[in-house]
């Protein structure tokens, strides 16, 4: 690396010598990023449909089962925020490839483990890696793509893939563990990873001069780690152990503490983890909210649905997988023909309001599931809505989450993005699970004298079931509807039809920020 003439402004984050134009190898790029972004949503979900044969064959127990979801989940949510930091620190590609080659393996890790502690250990290490990749991928977007058009289109791509991902890993995981081995589901990502970094290595070229080369926050790193972690843990314990469970409350209150702590340092350090415009700006702030909340009903329905068609209708893990086809094919349509062509033309407030209500009212269609309920007449039409709207919704958020941020905080504010996804998807997961349960348990005491028989038994505990998932559907039906309110009262800028700019009103230590500074050349 050398140093060469061109100058910077940080604060606009675009060089300002005639060698800042376009990348023309972007759209190539474009191939590795959402192929790596496709892997890490894969693993969310594919796992879960091989844990079953997994623990079986490791030996794992029944208390210990979760922990090959959660050590994923733990060490992915807690170090988001760091690895953003690294990526705008180190440089994206080169964390990106770093995070792709980790990922691959602990993945190997993960597919050749002979007992439980391998399983647990390989797991927590892909959280590790992820937590660089997303980061970094969808910050590689941002300064890549600054046209609105262009930006638009790959951001369309990216939203698909980010929306849709986890339900292809539906279909992935069925078909491996049914026709292969459980250990396909890890050794899978290995070709993805591999081809990726490969790709990414030759083709990626980041511009000049959008590094961050400031000292590391290790307070902030530490405040935010804990905090995120013990917040990812809270709801963990509360699906299994309930939300009045000493453990539980302690680890909520420890998060509340150690966030604080983390949001005072960072208002006070030089050089802060995560710096509070990222965070204070109001349309990013309602991004991160509204696709908080929307993923908290996403994450629901996933696991209701799968149980529905898997242990009430009898479907097998595959057919499980295609009948999540529709809401692919629904979020393709809604990110890349609806949200791409609008964006430009419409403010983002007019994609994601109507896109998170359209999502509710496929929800709404969900909360009418009955034992009998017909697969092509409810079902169907309502994974379509709800991936029409989510598709629709989650275009113009990504791309608005990093419209207009300084360069030096692109690999941040993208974390936040992931952030906001993987809180939403811990507390989804803890909180309509626990909905569920506490209906189905009420439906079963209420009518457990009407069934004498072993066969009116089975059918009532079917029923308590479907009861259960469609309670907890009436409340990702409310939390859609209040990430609809809140996209169209918070996010109040225009449509992104031009070039992404810096944005105004800096203060304080951003006024010195105006100076420029030397770009180091790759």
């Amino acid at each position: 690396m050398s140093e060469s003439a061109p100058s910077i402004s940080v604060k606009s984050g675009i060089p300002d010598s005639a060698g800042s134009g376009p990348d023309p190898k972007r759209w190539r790029a474009l191939v590795f990023i959402a192929l790596a972004q496709l892997m890490v949503v894969l693993d969310a979900t594919i796992v879960n449909i091989a844990l079953p044969s997994a623990q079986q064959d490791l030996g794992i127990s029944d208390g210990n089962r979760q922990w090959v979801i959660t050590a994923y989940a733990l060490a992915f949510g807690g170090l988001l925020l760091f690895g953003g930091r690294v990526a705008d620190l180190w440089g994206r590609k080169r964390t990106f490839v770093t995070g792709l080659i980790g990922f691959a393996g602990a993945s190997a890790l993960g597919g050749a483990a002979t007992g439980e502690a391998m399983m647990l250990g390989a797991r927590a290490l892909q959280g590790v890696f992820g937590a660089l990749l997303a980061p970094a991928a969808l910050s590689l977007l941002a300064v890549m793509f600054t046209d609105a058009k262009e930006r638009a289109k790959a951001f369309g791509i990216y939203g698909a893939i980010a929306g849709g991902g986890g339900a292809v890993g539906l279909i992935l995981g069925g078909f491996l563990t049914e026709y292969l081995d459980w250990r396909w589901t890890f050794f899978v990502n290995i070709p993805f990873a591999v081809v990726a970094a490969v790709g990414a290595y030759f083709v990626i070229r980041e511009p000049a001069g959008s590094r961050n080369r400031s000292p590391l926050d290790i307070p902030g790193v530490v405040l935010s780690t804990l905090g995120l972690v013990a917040l990812v843990y809270g709801f963990t314990r509360a699906e299994s152990d309930g939300w009045s469970d000493a453990t539980t409350i302690g680890l909520f209150v420890a998060s509340a503490v150690l966030l604080a702590s983390f949001l005072l340092v960072e208002s006070r350090v030089k050089a802060p983890l995560l710096p509070l415009r990222v965070l204070t700006d109001r349309n990013r702030g309602g991004v991160y909210l509204s696709l908080g909340l929307a993923v908290i009903a996403m994450f629901g329905l996933f696991l209701f649905l799968t149980y529905y068609l898997q242990v009430v209708k009898g479907y097998s893990p595959v057919m499980t997988g295609f009948a999540f086809l529709p809401m692919i094919v629904g979020m393709i349509t809604g990110s890349t023909q609806i949200g791409a062509r609008l964006m430009t033309r419409v403010p983002p407030r007019l994609l994601m309001g109507p896109g998170f209500l359209v999502a509710a009212l496929g929800m709404l269609l969900l909360t009418q599931l009955e034992i009998g309920t017909s697969y092509a007449g409810l079902i169907l039409p309502a994974q379509l809505l709800l991936g029409l709207g989510m598709g629709t919704a989650f275009m113009p958020a990504m791309s608005l989450a990093t419209h207009g941020v300084e360069a030096r905080d692109a690999g941040v504010a993208s974390a936040m993005v992931n952030t906001s996804q993987q809180v939403g998807g811990a507390i989804g997961t803890a909180l309509l699970n626990t909905i569920a349960a506490s209906a189905t348990t009420a439906y079963l005491t209420a009518h457990a004298a009407d069934a004498t028989t072993p066969a009116a038994q089975k059918l009532l505990q079917a029923q308590a079931m479907v009861d259960g998932y469609t309670s907890a559907i009436w409340w990702a039906v409310g939390i859609l509807v209040i990430s609809a309110g809140i996209a169209l009262t918070f996010i109040n800028t225009g449509h992104q039809g031009g070039t992404p700019v810096a944005e105004g009103g800096a203060t304080g230590a951003d006024e010195e920020a105006e100076l420029p500074v030397p770009v180091v050349a790759h």
